[in-house]
């Protein structure tokens, strides 16, 4: 579940806790949007952290140079295929 998941269950729950008054037998609305608000809360917590870890940077590398020279002159003998 990502970040706008974790906000929707946050926003849900807002709605069942404080923004109905309805009565349903057996179910307490008002405990489900606080479970809700509680899992969108532990979920944008557990999200920020594993995207704060994702974010590492890398200092940018120093140039290799190559300086061994190897434009070598190819006459078929030297590389050992002439002889």
């Amino acid at each position: 579940m990502g970040l706008g998941g974790c906000i929707i269950l946050i926003a849900v729950g807002a709605i069942l806790t404080f923004a109905t008054d309805w009565e349903m037998q057996g179910v307490n609305l008002d405990l489900v949007g606080i479970i809700l608000m509680i899992v969108g809360l532990i979920g944008t917590t557990t999200f920020s952290s594993i995207a704060r870890r994702r974010r590492v940077v890398v200092p940018p590398s120093t140039p290799v140079v190559d300086d061994t020279g190897h434009h070598h002159r190819r006459d078929g003998y030297s590389d050992g295929y002439g002889v």
